[in-house]
């Protein structure tokens, strides 16, 4: 490759790397600063919404984003993301009340989710096939760096330079990433369906999937927001929560019908239906699920059982980042060094179903150290699993299908985290509640347990004999928690065990036929 294309192409890859790191980071960096900037607008039963309106938009939207670039290229949807996201970041830093950062907030999922996935599927396109791993590996080096860096220092950057500036700080980042897009993303990557056909432009709009892409974006956006808003802001049994979820159901229903008719679907049925692409986004569907059923509630075991500070549990999820990043980035390597995919998908599943097993099987006085290291295996799997699945589902789709069958797999792994939280939340408090009842005792039994079931933190005030019962009762709800992340991973892996993956090599399509590297 002639010393100019390879400096061209670097420079997409970290165009596509920076926004993955930047987009990561705003995600992440919510988890640790939304009780000051709830506490900032005096709205702290908001909340839930900071983050579920940036997951709705981001989750809803991502593959509409793959299905129009097909149409347009990948320069314009993707410049757009990025304009999005920055404005929307600029809107977060000046919000004057909640409701302008509620809103921002989704303006930026729209942009985020949008970065994402473009920068994924420009990967896909600017580098051959065989060597694509390697490239696979530096966007989990960095997107890694995003995850770490906004859940290490979210709080501290909160604390020092406040809140608004955490947002204001990425802006120039973000545009820094959109002056790269334009100056190197080239103006030909892409099929470009409508400008290469011999159809009129009103004749190639009435094909698009106008009626598919309304219905999957209503479904997964109704779905998403009844998860999150039942049993959290409002009861199951809530009119709006049980719309939403009829809302789901109905267009749910609706959109398969459609896209079974449809031309070009924003949404292939084959690719839900067919192995291996089905099983590959199923699998990691249910690992998504699995991985936040375990690190939403790792942390809650380290504050209610082992009686650790919030700040103490949440440095003991560096180790697991870092094995992330390290595995991720392993992965890639070998994938362009060997040529094989499938044995890191097998490895990763069952290294995650292990260290699911070993969580549910901890015992009362277990060191808090061996307890961090039961939660690595999990996020090991994932560094080795997810990035394989990347790269398997466009060995095992052709060039037409690479840039939907990518957001779909996005889509899948989206649902999987909002799913794997919801669930995983749902289990712990009906067990908690049933478990506390049955373990707590004494005359003050119903006001220990009120107290408890609103802030955790009530356990460091309540008698020994008390403190005791309650830790015991969190201890049997957080082993039934990990006994459901321990079926979502042998249903990962199960889901592997029909799947044949062709060898990598230089006579598999690559990216040159969508003209990124003519």
């Amino acid at each position: 490759m002639p010393l100019i294309l390879l400096s061209d192409l670097l420079l997409h890859v970290i165009e596509c790397t920076d926004l993955w790191k930047v987009a990561t980071f705003d995600a992440i960096l919510m988890a640790s600063s939304h009780p000051v900037i709830t506490s900032y607008f005096d709205a702290s039963n908001s909340a839930s919404w900071l983050s579920t309106s940036f997951l709705l938009t981001a989750t809803s939207f991502q593959p509409l984003f793959g299905r129009i670039s097909d149409y347009v290229g990948r320069r314009r949807p993707n410049q757009v993301a990025l304009l999005f996201f920055a404005s929307a970041t600029a809107w977060c830093a000046l919000a004057p009340t909640v409701g302008h950062f509620i809103a921002a907030r989704a303006f930026c999922g729209f942009g985020a989710g949008g970065a994402m996935v473009m920068g994924s599927i420009m990967v896909n396109d600017l580098v051959p096939m065989e060597t694509r791993g390697t490239y696979q590996a530096y966007v989990n080096l960095f997107f890694g760096l995003g995850s770490a860096c906004g859940a290490a220092f979210g709080g501290y950057l909160c604390d020092t330079i406040g809140w608004r500036w955490t947002f204001g700080m990425q802006v120039p980042a973000i545009m820094f990433s959109l002056l790269v897009a334009i100056l190197t993303v080239p103006s030909s990557l892409g099929p470009h369906l409508a400008k290469y056909s011999n159809k009129s432009g009103l004749t190639m709009l009435k094909e698009f999937d106008m009626a598919g892409s309304f219905l999957l974006t209503t479904s997964v956006a109704s779905l998403v927001l009844g998860i999150n808003l039942g049993g959290n802001i409002y009861p199951w049994t809530h009119p709006f929560v049980i719309g939403s979820l009829i809302t789901a159901l109905a267009t749910g229903v609706a959109l398969v019908k459609v896209e079974a008719a449809a031309a070009r679907p924003v949404m292939p049925l084959s690719v839900l239906s067919n192995r291996p692409q089905a099983n590959l986004i199923w699998n990691n569907f249910f690992a998504a699920m699995g991985i936040n059923t375990i690190m939403f509630n790792a942390p809650l075991y380290f504050n209610a059982v082992k009686l650790e500070s919030a700040s103490s549990s949440g440095l003991r999820l560096m180790a697991p980042s870092v094995a992330v990043t390290v595995c991720g980035c392993f992965a890639g390597f070998a994938m362009t060094h060997s040529g094989r995919i499938t044995w890191l998908l097998v490895a990763g599943s069952v290294s995650m179903l292990v260290g699911a097993t070993a969580l549910a099987c901890m015992w009362h006085a277990i060191p808090a150290w061996l307890a961090t290291v039961f939660v690595v295996p999990t996020s090991i799997g994932q560094g080795l699993n997810f990035p394989a699945a990347s790269l398997a589902v466009l060995v095992s789709s052709p060039q037409e299908d690479q840039a939907v069958v990518t957001s779909m797999l996005t889509l899948g792994r989206s649902l999987g985290v909002v799913l794997g939280v919801a669930v995983s939340s749902g289990i712990l408090e009906n067990a908690l509640e049933a478990f506390l009842e049955a373990y707590v005792s004494g005359p003050e039994k119903a006001r220990v347990i009120l107290r408890v079931r609103k802030s955790v933190h009530a356990i460091f005030g309540l008698s020994e004999q008390n403190r005791a019962e309650v830790i015991h009762a969190y201890e049997e709800s957080l082993r039934l928690t990990y006994v459901s992340a321990i079926l979502m991973f042998a249903i990962t892996l199960w889901l592997l065990w029909p799947v044949r993956l062709p060898k990598l090599g230089k006579h598999q399509v690559s990216a040159h036929s969508y003209g990124g590297l003519e």
